[in-house]
């Protein structure tokens, strides 16, 4: 984080309550990672009955932590602290695409179709609207908005199934749709995109007046670094503390369960901290 700029505080979680009619195995990835816009000043972990925890680093450096559910009902509670700069999120317009064959080799991979993101299906739709825009950041901006108009945000109104080609075609969704869509429609016209699971707080902008919640957003490869773009708002923001990266929300599930046990109560906060 710069020097120049001061910083503020949040306070982060989230608690999850689960009943289990079985011994069922699980993977949370809840917890705040550091990045170059934020810092975790520390991090605390409660569960019912201190059942051991495990934690570890998944296949694209996501912290994750796995736990077994036992018979009954389970709460488990994740809080943090950190801090992150008071400006809002950076932007460069003069950023430009890369060619593929000068992308670095671990980008390769943020080109292609994925489970939620068929840029194949929809390459025609991409170059159809975008492809005759000249290449670099203001392409990337022009696919931002373009998600943000096209999608009305309704919650409820996908499920966990639903693709990018979906909500395309239904031009409704969630924050996890607008995030695949222009994932989708990037990658398509060979900008590298991956998707981004974190906390956002309301700082600085108008409440949306709806429960706090976790957030989805995109990373686009431009020059050689990885810029946030949030399709859902078309606005910079300020107060993201990721919590997972990966080609889209199946490499960054916020639990995963080998079984199923009733969710019977889940909560966010992601707010700036009351000294």
């Amino acid at each position: 984080m710069s020097n120049d700029v001061p910083n503020r505080t949040l306070d982060l979680g989230c608690t999850f309550r689960y009943s289990s009619l079985a011994p069922t195995a699980a993977v949370f990835q809840v917890a705040g990672q550091e990045s170059p816009t934020a810092k975790i000043l520390q991090e605390s972990w409660d569960v019912t009955g201190d059942l051991p925890l495990h934690h570890y680093r998944d296949l694209y450096d996501n912290p994750c932590t796995r736990l077994v559910l036992p018979v009954g009902v389970t709460t488990l509670t994740y809080s943090a602290r950190a801090t992150v700069p008071d400006a809002f999120d950076s932007w460069d317009e003069s950023a430009a695409e890369i060619a593929p064959t000068e992308l670095p080799d671990e980008v390769l991979v943020y080109t292609l179709a994925s489970r939620y993101c068929e840029s194949d299906v929809l390459a025609g739709q991409a170059w159809k609207k975008f492809g005759h825009l000249d290449p670099g950041y203001h392409r990337v901006q022009a696919v931002n908005t373009f998600v943000n108009e096209w999608l009305t945000y309704l919650t409820g109104s996908t499920t966990s199934t639903v693709t990018a080609m979906d909500a395309f075609a239904t031009g409704r969704g969630v924050c996890r749709d607008f995030a695949h869509l222009m994932i989708t429609f990037c990658r398509a016209l060979n900008i590298p995109a991956r998707y981004v699971h974190g906390y956002i707080t309301d700082m600085d902008v108008p409440s949306p007046g709806t429960p706090m919640d976790f957030h989805a957003w995109t990373q686009i490869w431009l020059g050689d670094r990885w810029w946030d773009f949030d399709p859902r708002w078309n606005s910079p923001r300020k107060g993201r503390v990721i919590i997972g990266t990966g080609r889209d929300a199946a490499d960054v599930a916020m639990v995963t369960t080998y079984g199923a046990p009733w969710l019977q109560l889940m909560t966010v906060t992601a707010q700036e901290a009351v000294e």
